[in-house]
């Protein structure tokens, strides 16, 4: 995985947004509004991504390169290594599934105009 993909990846899915609201080395990708994935451009070592509650502990369990969410509540955000341990499809999944709980989340009218 490289920033470029995933960042492509991100911006591709609908009402995303991206900026840097905590600082200019932590890019943010935003849907509506409210924050899925956060990643540093300068190491490009981790990305943030929310989690169903109910896989955290599975995940972490399971993959090595699965950590409890850095600076996030650890009970809904997972801080996922980009060491090459995790295969970019399961990336590319989980960082899907982040921005579903997030769309979840959402006003029925803000996600009505998601689509």
């Amino acid at each position: 995985m490289n920033l470029e993909k995933l960042q492509k990846y991100c911006l591709s899915l609908p009402g995303t947004a991206e900026g840097f609201p905590f600082g200019e080395t932590t890019l943010v990708f935003t849907v509506m509004g409210k924050l899925f994935a956060l990643v540093d451009i300068e190491s490009f070592e981790s990305i943030n991504l929310k989690c169903d509650p109910e896989l955290v502990e599975e995940l972490r369990e399971r993959y090595e390169g699965v950590l409890p969410g850095y600076h996030m509540n650890k009970k809904h955000w997972n801080t996922v290594l980009l060491d090459g341990s995790i295969p970019d499809r399961l990336l590319l999944e989980w960082t899907r599934n982040s921005y579903d709980l997030v769309v979840k989340g959402l006003p029925k009218k803000v996600r009505e105009q998601l689509g």
